[in-house]
């Protein structure tokens, strides 16, 4: 990723928390030098020590062919906003975009023991909806084998995390106000949770 200096995105602990609450991510990896992709809700995970992301594909998906024989590339990120020049205190200005992206790249591991595979899609349970849990544990053991079938578990361990938060870092701290204050506004609520973002970084 191309991280200009003043929109550097350094605090693990801080990107960790982003792509958990972003976690509806992209997957992309090579097949014969042409880029595959597919979105998927991800669960980050750093509980054994090195910080692991588990999912699934549809077993028809062709991407998880090559997931395990390539190195994978995977992209958070959610809120963004325009940022109109009309914030600026020079007229020679132009728009811009703020917004932030984490991108984490591993090689991925496919999970074929079926009890460690339903511990995989049990600890999405949790991740995402855990009231759901009782549902799931009063499902037949055939229909929870056959939707197993229909799946590729997998998990990836991250070896290089990198991030940028272009959150209009190089304006001053007026003209990040009046930018804070017109997403604050905004009907669009991916531009208004850019917002808290924008001024926490500017205390």
């Amino acid at each position: 990723m191309f991280i200009p200096n003043a929109f550097k995105f350094e605090d693990t602990a801080g990107k960790i928390a982003f792509m958990k609450r972003y976690s509806f991510a992209t997957i992309v990896t090579c097949k014969d030098q042409m880029p595959i992709a597919t979105q998927l809700p991800f669960v980050v995970d750093e509980s054994a020590g090195s910080l692991r992301l588990c999912a699934h594909l549809a077993a028809a998906n062709e991407q998880a062919k090559y997931i395990e024989t390539n190195t994978s590339l995977v992209i958070f990120s959610e809120p963004h906003a325009y940022i109109s020049p009309k914030h600026y205190d020079k007229r020679e200005s132009v728009p811009t975009w703020d917004y932030i992206a984490i991108h984490a790249y591993g090689r991925a591991r496919i999970i074929e023991d079926e009890m460690a595979k339903l511990k995989a899609l049990e600890q999405m349970i949790h991740f995402y909806e855990q009231d759901y849990m009782e549902q799931w544990q009063g499902l037949s053991d055939k229909f929870k084998k056959g939707m197993m079938q229909g799946i590729v578990a997998f998990e990836i361990e991250v070896t290089d995390l990198q991030g940028q938060q272009k959150l209009s870092q190089n304006k001053t701290v007026k003209e990040r106000e009046k930018i804070i204050q017109q997403l604050e506004k905004s009907t669009d609520s991916v531009q208004k949770d850019l917002a808290p973002f924008i001024r926490n970084l500017s205390k």
